[in-house]
């Protein structure tokens, strides 16, 4: 996946286009990210209870990951990722995998 949980990101499509935010979750399985403060829906609750009234709520709902662009820490620029391999190595013995910035070639793992 091009982006991870805390990556700052940003909107290219749907009604908040162009604006820009930290990953609050992940659904991998699905394709989808949850996006701090951003893609706001209302939903009406039924009561639950004392402690949880009926009424209308705004929650954050999820995007498709294709529709986020990683912003590079570095250049600070929305910009496609790629891949590569390093010298060092994991906990396994593998070649160690990172992403990187196409636009600065900066690497961001």
């Amino acid at each position: 996946m091009h982006v991870k949980t805390g990556d700052e990101v940003l909107i290219i499509t749907g009604k908040d286009k162009g604006r820009s935010g930290k990953i609050k979750r992940m659904f991998p399985s699905e394709g989808r990210v949850v996006v701090e403060g951003l893609n706001i829906v209302k939903r009406h609750t039924k009561a639950r209870g004392p402690g949880k009234p009926a009424g209308i709520i705004d929650i954050e709902a999820s995007l498709d990951m294709s529709n986020v662009m990683l912003i590079c820490p570095s250049c600070k620029r929305a910009s496609r990722t790629g891949y590569r391999f390093l010298e060092e190595t994991d906990h396994k013995g593998r070649p160690r995998k990172v992403r990187f910035c196409k636009a600065c070639d900066a690497t961001i793992d």
